[in-house]
């Protein structure tokens, strides 16, 4: 069985992963936590930011609206489901006494974000009809 499909299924059974290594200091896992629900918060502002731009600014171009939304709901379910996966991850380390696992989706989901918001200057400078 591949890691990835391991790893998956530690998402729906996370008991399992206290059968590796040692039980942490329980002040780390609590910060794991914070963590995941931190990544879970992100996430719905950016399905709450996605929805907003799509219903609030119907003067908007269509293609403009769709795609602005549209990033931020899809870098809103990237987020919720990198929060699981990130979660699973760390506890896992943490228990194994390995190093935490470093990871590229922070620097993609803020270029996604800095990618919308500079599309938004531009719809404010040039007017909503572009």
């Amino acid at each position: 069985m591949s890691n990835f499909v391991r790893s998956l299924r530690l998402w729906f059974a996370p008991e399992r992963v206290r059968e590796e290594g040692d039980t942490p200091d329980y002040r780390f896992s609590l910060a794991n936590e914070r963590t995941f629900l931190a990544w879970l918060r992100t996430a719905l502002a950016l399905i709450g930011g996605g929805f907003a731009v799509d219903q609030f600014l119907p003067d908007l171009r269509w293609g403009w609206r769709i795609g602005l939304a549209l990033a931020l709901l899809g870098a809103g379910v990237l987020c919720s489901l990198r929060a699981v996966s990130h979660w699973v991850r760390c506890e896992r380390a943490m228990r194994r006494g390995e190093d935490l696992p470093a990871g590229r989706f922070p620097t993609v989901l803020s270029l996604v974000v800095a990618g919308v918001a500079l599309a938004m200057v531009v719809v404010v400078l040039f007017g909503w009809e572009g």
